[in-house]
């Protein structure tokens, strides 16, 4: 894979491009690995000033769409809410490799793709 380093502005006008696209998002934390997948339909950004501590997000990109997510139990079941949240730092990389971004963060590397 060769990924290439993207500021926000790049990845954000890249990915816009895949609006109306069925697309995979998957979180590698720790060794917990989430599979999320849905039906994009279009991105915002959102700033919490409210946040209570250092953990919670400043930032997040929100990924809005009808999707689902596999359970520990390799169950299917709908998404909670009609989008997927990604808690964005000062240090998150974008990276792209004309296939899938990938955005790390401290806590968690997210994978999207299409499918």
């Amino acid at each position: 894979m060769n990924e290439q380093p993207l500021s926000i502005e790049t990845f954000d006008q890249l990915l816009q491009q895949w609006n109306g696209s069925e697309i995979k998002i998957t979180k590698h934390e720790l060794q917990d690995e989430d599979v999320i997948t849905m039906h994009l339909e279009h991105i915002t950004y959102g700033t919490d000033e409210t946040r209570l501590d250092e953990y919670m997000p400043l930032h997040a990109l929100f990924l809005h769409g009808e999707g689902s997510t596999e359970t520990d139990m390799q169950q299917v079941e709908p998404l909670p809410t009609p989008f997927y949240e990604i808690p964005l730092q000062d240090s998150t990389q974008y990276l792209y490799d004309h296939s899938s971004f990938s955005l790390k963060t401290d806590r968690a590397t997210y994978t999207i793709e299409r499918v």
